[in-house]
């Protein structure tokens, strides 16, 4: 079990969505959480909401893809704080295009927050752990870390990627007493797809489209899937799914692991057609 009651929890990406909500039930759980965004309104929202439930809270504003930035955060974390010892790399953004039209620009940023993120993020803090003798390290992956989805493929990339460098650090750590996680999400209720970049020249009903698809088909709210993690990190899970369509993709692909996309996603499908096609 890992303990969380007294100990100091480093959440990345929570002025929103999951970083909020679990950075909310951690403090509710007795343990002093620091956390970060990019977003100052919304990580005076998450402060606010923390105090109010009595927990302890420190806030940093902090872009994860700047790694001196990261490891400047996290000196002060010991400096100040006496060092992390539980880590959740949860910053994320999302791309939606297909590969012929992704630029390598919109590649490089949804890689450089959501895989380089979290690389720093772990690195940055995996000597604090090391040095207390114990930890817990947590990376959220995604659905789309188990299966790959049209349009997504930076996305996905980077997905996948967390997962494959987790699994790697898990077996790392084995015969330690520092503890690694991988979260995979399933749909949750969170500002993702309406905050993740498009084409320009995908049209606004479009893009509407896409939110109100993703609204539709994500049942999960962020505090539920907040509690969730919580309660991963105490457990020692090693794999973290979250929501019921996260638990069936993951039997679909381990059972059909070269033809899932078969089944999932017809030719004529809106995810397979290209913009304004078949309109």
């Amino acid at each position: 079990m890992t303990t969380i009651s007294g100990k100091l929890a480093v959440i990345t990406g929570a002025a929103s969505g999951i970083g909020r909500a679990t950075a909310i039930e951690l403090a509710r759980r007795g343990a002093r959480v620091a956390v970060t965004d990019v977003n100052r309104d919304g990580l005076a929202e998450t402060e606010a909401l923390i105090k109010a439930a009595g927990g302890e809270v420190t806030t940093y504003l902090l872009d994860v893809a700047d790694r001196d930035a990261f490891h400047a955060f996290a000196q002060e974390i010991e400096e100040t704080q006496g060092g992390a010892d539980i880590v959740i790399n949860n910053a994320g953004v999302a791309q939606i295009a297909r590969v012929e039209d992704l630029t390598y620009d919109d590649f490089e940023w949804v890689m450089n927050i959501d895989f380089w993120g979290m690389v720093y993020g772990t690195k940055a803090f995996l000597p604090q752990l090391q040095a207390k003798g114990s930890g817990h390290i947590v990376n959220v992956s995604s659905l789309f870390g188990l299966l790959a989805v049209p349009s997504q493929a930076a996305y996905n990339s980077a997905k996948f990627a967390i997962r494959g460098f987790t699994e790697a650090l898990r077996h790392e750590m084995r015969g330690t007493e520092i503890r690694v996680s991988c979260v995979h999400p399933g749909g949750i209720k969170t500002n993702i797809v309406r905050n993740a970049r498009f084409l320009q020249s995908t049209q606004a009903t479009e893009r509407e489209e896409a939110v109100t698809g993703f609204d539709r088909i994500a049942r999960t709210t962020p505090e539920r899937a907040g509690i969730v993690i919580v309660d991963g990190i105490e457990k020692n899970r090693e794999r973290i799914l979250i929501g019921m369509d996260a638990k069936i993709i993951d039997l679909l692909q381990r059972l059909m692991p070269a033809s899932y996309g078969k089944l999932l996603f017809r030719r004529d499908s809106a995810i397979l057609r290209k913009p304004n096609e078949g309109r």
